[in-house]
């Protein structure tokens, strides 16, 4: 059975299905559908409405507005670690980038100059550096948030398929996370360049970010951009929203070589929670610091 889902993605209009279920989860009216699907969802998939600012598909304007739900004030506690777990969800994989390779599932890697699409320099940056996948099933919360302060440097996006992001598929399509749809996301943080990448899959209907709005599926002018020339810089703090997913999908973080430790107990498919500890920095100091 799971090779027939792995190989029936291959055949099926990736995009088209994408799209009309994008349509299909912006309609408010009626509002009979509007409210069935949400409560549906929410049965089918056991959503915790009691962490939602709302927790009634009637207060919903849409199936995007209750997927995007904001949750109520005080449910996500930041710890006072250095770097924070993104998202809930659960850890894909976790460790070392070993050269330029990332651990994809069991037998399965990936590169960063893949991942980064064909970007050297940046790639360079995160050689022999640290990572961490994180999955958002599709009872997650789906906004995104900073797992540590950061400048926002630039963006780039990054056409693909629209495979599904689960562990049966990331054990079935190689180098699956640099094929699908991706957003990249570069910051300036103390510890050195960061990469936060949103990672696009089947019937994701968009990526959002906090300062662009929808970017996936984007205008087509705005392939990439920079932002260190604007008047006022995009700075966010650490648990602050950055982005959001329309439909689960996968946050991919990247840190430079000697930057961060990741915190012991996180393997893959270890469940986490936004603002959990993730990891600290590697010696207490950071890498400028290090360098010096």
């Amino acid at each position: 059975m799971k090779f027939l889902f792995v190989m029936l993605q291959y055949v099926l209009p990736q995009h088209l299905l994408s799209r009309l279920t994008g349509a299909l989860a912006e309609l408010r009216h009626p509002l009979w559908l509007k409210d069935g699907m949400i409560s549906a969802f929410i049965g089918a998939f056991g959503v915790d409405m009691s962490e939602a600012e709302d927790r009634y598909p009637e207060a919903y304007p849409s199936f995007n507005a209750f997927f995007t739900r904001p949750l109520r004030s005080g449910a996500r506690p930041l710890a006072e670690a250095a770097v924070v777990c993104p998202a809930d969800g659960s850890i894909s994989q976790i460790g070392r980038i070993e050269e330029s390779s990332l651990l994809q599932a069991k037998g399965r890697h990936y590169s960063t100059w893949a991942l980064l699409g064909g970007d050297e320099v940046r790639a360079a940056q995160f050689r022999n550096g640290h990572f961490a996948t994180i999955y958002l099933s599709p009872r997650d919360y789906h906004r995104v948030h900073m797992p540590i302060d950061g400048e926002l440097v630039a963006t780039r996006y990054i056409p693909g398929k629209l495979f599904s992001v689960n562990g049966t598929t990331a054990a079935g399509v190689d180098r699956l996370f640099a094929r699908n749809e991706r957003l990249v996301c570069y910051f300036d943080t103390a510890v050195g360049p960061m990469a936060m990448v949103l990672v696009g899959a089947m019937v994701v209907a968009g990526i959002e970010t906090v300062w662009e709005g929808q970017v996936a599926p984007p205008p087509r002018a705005m392939l990439q951009r920079d932002y260190r020339e604007l008047p006022a810089p995009i700075r966010l703090a650490k648990g602050e929203e950055m982005g959001r997913f329309k439909l689960g999908s996968t946050v991919i973080l990247l840190f430079p070589q000697g930057a961060v430790s990741w915190l012991p107990g996180y393997a893959a498919d270890t469940p986490t929670r936004l603002g959990e500890a993730l990891g600290g920095l590697a010696s207490g100091a950071p890498v400028e610091a290090q360098e010096g």
